[in-house]
């Protein structure tokens, strides 16, 4: 069975009661099961269940709650285990985790925190606390599974046997791919047009030390989606958060204070500190980005025009410009090539690009350069950028020659799941391992209903 990601429950569904296992081999009411030290609760289950069920609906897939019970089954093994092991995750790393999945779960209302509590009935401060022991949970048992599985290997004989096991009917097809390559160009901003942001900032907050609402403000004016329309509030906010230019002004404010006016990449701010609770601050800002005019546009495109120019006539390499010309540090030192952050290679699906990036270099050939597109980057900044095709690849069914890469990681997956089942059904074996079959009465892929006879070890 394949080994569910819960933490969806967490974004969705309610954080069920601490209860305590029964004694004397048996299950309090209650509770589904226990597992070493660690007890599985039907409210749990149910609620793992509701959640996921929908999401699997929609992906029109079936989805039955004794998977939901197994999939717990393995969880709370390997956290039994891993506190058996020592592994442990630290504070830092489960914080920075929850930040993400708040930001996430977030954006699926709007950036509208108001919206987002309303919802779930709690503040955004609960819903943190509730989420910080589910998602060092996930955390330890994501870290012990790599712990079982980190040294297996496969040799290229490994890879070639795996692939000759794949029935020719099943070989992957494998869509069309290309390889990217970028130079990017940001408009000027003009210094007059960022004096007039910051005394616009300068007055708003004048206009709030004589007794406006800094709230209503931020309603009115701040361009932050993720906190306008809730007047600019963050609650919460840890070091490591936001940028530094950011939180170096924030952290050394006192409650009530407004900042005066401060850049960073996303614009000019400015901020009040509502509380301060040690290292954990509530805040209110106000972000106003600077106007790029249609002339310093024209500049830049007329730039980028021009080294593409230079490039097409062989006046320079475009390896070489892009160490003279381009702007974007995430490329720029990768000889321009554009990266998958869902591979961690540099092919890209065709069928995944974005839809500017499809049309942008429809039509050209490999080793071609695309006409300049405007594009907006990860901190929604215009520019400019040329993209050169590096490679292109025709849909064909996978084969060692172009495709060693991708059949490697399936080889090695396949390899690190048998590791993983021997892990299983070894630590199964060895485990106080007790199941409530009042509840469900589930036939699962391993043997967890064993007869309690060599399961009392760890």
């Amino acid at each position: 069975m394949k080994f569910i990601n819960l933490f969806t429950v967490f974004l969705f569904g309610s954080i069920a009661a601490i209860a305590q296992p029964g004694v004397g081999g048996t299950v309090a009411e209650g509770i589904v099961a226990v597992v070493g030290n660690n007890i599985i609760l039907k409210s749990e289950v149910e609620g793992s269940f509701e959640a996921l069920e929908a999401q699997y609906r929609q992906n029109g897939l079936t989805l039955e709650i004794c998977d939901v019970v197994e999939d717990q089954l393995m969880e709370k093994l390997l956290l039994h285990h891993a506190e058996v092991d020592s592994v442990i995750v630290d504070d830092n790393e489960v914080e920075s985790n929850v930040n993400r999945r708040l930001e996430a779960l977030l954006g699926q209302f709007g950036g509208d925190i108001k919206k987002l509590e309303t919802y779930y009935g709690k503040s955004m401060a609960e819903i943190r606390e509730e989420m910080k022991p589910l998602m060092r949970n996930q955390l330890t048992a994501q870290r012990m599974q790599y712990s079982i599985t980190q040294n297996v290997e496969v040799t290229p004989t490994e890879v070639q046997e795996y692939f000759a096991t794949i029935p020719k009917d099943s070989v992957p097809l494998i869509n069309s791919e290309v390889e990217m390559a970028q130079i990017v160009i940001y408009p000027a901003i003009d210094e007059e047009e960022e004096q007039y942001v910051i005394d616009k900032l300068k007055d708003f907050k004048q206009r709030i030390l004589e007794g406006r609402s800094f709230a209503t403000m931020a309603i009115l004016y701040s361009e932050d989606p993720g906190s306008q329309k809730n007047g600019g509030m963050y609650e919460g906010i840890k070091r490591g958060q936001f940028v530094k230019e950011f939180e170096a002004v924030a952290f050394n404010l006192q409650p009530g204070e407004v900042s005066d006016p401060f850049r960073t990449v996303y614009g000019y701010h400015i901020v009040q500190l509502i509380a301060k609770r040690g290292e954990e601050l509530d805040l209110r800002h106000i972000l106003i980005k600077p106007k790029i005019s249609d002339v310093n546009l024209n500049e830049a495109k007329n730039a980028m025009d021009s080294i593409r120019m230079k490039i097409s006539r062989g006046d320079v390499s475009f390896e070489d410009a892009v160490d003279l010309y381009s702007e974007d540090d995430g490329t720029r030192y990768n000889r321009g090539m554009l990266m998958n952050p869902q591979t961690g290679d540099t092919k890209w699906d065709v069928s995944t690009l974005d839809r500017s990036v499809f049309y942008a270099i429809q039509g050209v050939n490999v080793g071609g350069i695309s006409e300049p597109v405007l594009w907006r980057d990860d901190e929604q900044k215009e520019a400019f950028r040329i993209i050169r095709v590096v490679s292109r690849t025709e849909p064909h069914q996978a084969n060692m020659q172009q495709d060693y890469g991708r059949l490697q990681a399936m080889a090695l997956q396949h390899k690190q799941g048998k590791e993983m089942d021997r892990w299983l059904k070894e630590k199964i074996n060895h485990t106080y391992i007790r199941i409530n079959n009042e509840y469900y009465n589930c036939t699962f892929s391993r043997d967890w209903n064993n007869d309690g006879t060599s399961n009392r070890g760890e």
